[in-house]
């Protein structure tokens, strides 16, 4: 396994913790956000960035998808998280209108072209992290 920075430790500390829960069918207000975690494939992440930056954005927000933020870890150590990893929150409306989404985001013909045409030279990701996460009630993004 590739050496690990405390973002990256965090991050799957909390994906392992929530992996035991059951997400509720509906937040508080509706909304639930989705913490995405992508190891990329070795020598993979700025193509992975780039898949992102010119076209998966545009692709998400077709399809209601509100992106929240993207995050890379910066510990700073060679070989660590940093390397490979991409950390970033989708919300939706509830886990229906994100189960909807996904779905028509992987039969949109431009998501297919863009992934097909960034996979040319071989996968991009490794493995992809889920988390759903509601908001409390004390939280002020929500």
């Amino acid at each position: 396994m590739r050496g690990m920075g405390l973002v990256a430790m965090m991050v799957l500390g909390m994906a392992t913790m929530a992996a035991a829960q059951t997400p509720p069918s509906t937040a508080p207000g509706g909304r639930v956000f989705e913490l995405r975690t992508y190891h990329a494939a070795a020598g993979k992440l700025e193509a992975l960035h780039a898949r992102f930056r010119d076209h998966t954005n545009a692709i998400f927000r077709k399809h209601g998808m509100e992106v929240i933020a993207y995050w890379v870890p910066i510990d700073g150590t060679t070989g660590a998280a940093a390397d490979y990893t991409l950390v970033y929150i989708l919300a939706y409306p509830s886990l229906e209108a994100r189960k909807a989404a996904w779905e028509a985001f992987g039969k949109d013909p431009d998501w297919i072209a863009a992934k097909t045409e960034s996979e040319k030279d071989g996968k991009l990701v490794e493995k992809v992290d889920s988390v759903f996460l509601a908001p409390t009630d004390y939280s002020p993004l929500k």
